[in-house]
C-alpha cells in the first residue's frame, strides 16, 4: 500500500486492473456481485454510492446475448472517490475488474479477496498510478 490516506501531490489516484480466468461462473449473478461490492468496499475502506447493472435480466430470449465475448453481466459500483467496474463473460468463465480511486487502498488485499470470491484459477493483475 502506498502510505497514508491520500494520494501524493503528483498522483491523482491508483487503479488495480484484474483479469481473472477459470472462475466459478455461478458467482456472476447480480446478487453475488452486489455482495462482492459490499464486502470489498468494507475491506478496502471505500464508501459505496450508486450501483448500476447491464445484463440480460428482463430481456426476451431473442434479445439476449449468446456470444462467448458478450454474454455476461457488467456493473459499475460508484464509490465516493471513483468507481469499481466489472465485466463477466459467463461462457468463458472470465471476469475483468477495474478498481480506481483517488483514496489509497491496498491492491494486494483487493486482489486476494477478488480471486477468492470468484474462485479464479488464474489472475493477471496490473497496478498503476494515475497522474
Amino acid at each position: 500500500m502506498i502510505g497514508g490516506d491520500e494520494t501524493t501531490e503528483n498522483q491523482y489516484g491508483i487503479e488495480l486492473i484484474l483479469d481473472l480466468h477459470g472462475c466459478d461462473a455461478s458467482k456472476f449473478t447480480r446478487a453475488s456481485i452486489t455482495e462482492y461490492f459490499e464486502q470489498l468496499c468494507d475491506l478496502i475502506d471505500m464508501q459505496r454510492e450508486d450501483l448500476h447493472f447491464w445484463d440480460d435480466v428482463g430481456l426476451s430470449e431473442e434479445e439476449k446475448q449468446t456470444s462467448p465475448h458478450t454474454q455476461g453481466t457488467s456493473a459499475v459500483q460508484f464509490i465516493l472517490t471513483s468507481s469499481i467496474v466489472i465485466h463477466t463473460l459467463d461462457q468463458l468463465k472470465s471476469i475483468y475488474i477495474n478498481i480506481f480511486s483517488c483514496k489509497v487502498y491496498d491492491p494486494k488485499v483487493a486482489e486476494k479477496f477478488t480471486v477468492g470470491w470468484f474462485g479464479a484459477a488464474d489472475c493477471s493483475a496490473k497496478f498503476i498510478d494515475r497522474v
